[in-house]
């Protein structure tokens, strides 16, 4: 079985900016799906793919944000968009050095243990350097989105496999890819 690991806040959903930093959507009048995505979700389910959000939270470890708020916003998640499989979620903070946060692939790896993935024939999606090495780390094919809302945060250490502008475009070229 193959999966495509997808972060959430960027790629899935519009990433919400307060005071410079992004953040959680903390409301559902905040929380708003990225252009493409309900064309491209059908697309790689019918190709067969499992399809798991992988994210980190760690707002949650700093107290900026409770538990609660990010489950509202992944039930959300769920209802708008029908063809995931599961949302796994990181709430740790840097300083904890858990195997699950990105770029660790913990929750990948976890993951692809427990549903028979084959991380080699898979790919991670996420719009961040840390989303590129945690898939690149998993053993999996990666895809950067470049997008207007992707955030360079400190230096890549990997490139990705795929460059695109937003998910629409990746999963035409994960389908072309995915049959190599």
């Amino acid at each position: 079985m193959r999966a495509v690991y997808l972060d959430r806040d960027g790629v899935l959903n519009v990433a919400v900016w307060r005071g410079g930093r992004r953040s959680v959507p903390f409301t559902a009048d905040e929380f708003h799906i990225c252009a493409g995505v309900r064309d491209a979700l059908p697309l790689l389910k019918a190709a067969g793919y499992r399809l798991v959000v992988v994210t980190n939270q760690p707002d949650v470890a700093r107290g900026a944000v409770a538990r609660e708020q990010v489950d509202a916003v992944h039930s959300l998640l769920q209802q708008e968009l029908p063809w995931l499989d599961d949302i796994r979620a990181c709430f740790h903070d840097d300083g904890d050095e858990c195997a699950c946060r990105k770029p660790r692939p913990g929750m990948l790896i976890e993951d692809a243990a427990r549903n028979g993935i084959r991380l080699d024939e898979s790919f991670m999606v996420g719009d961040r350097w840390k989303d590129v090495e945690a898939g690149h780390r998993a053993g999996c094919r990666t895809v950067l989105i470049a997008g207007d809302t992707s955030e360079a945060e400190g230096e890549p250490t990997i490139s990705p496999t795929h460059i695109a502008p937003d998910l629409l475009t990746a999963t035409r070229w994960i389908l072309a890819a995915g049959q190599t």
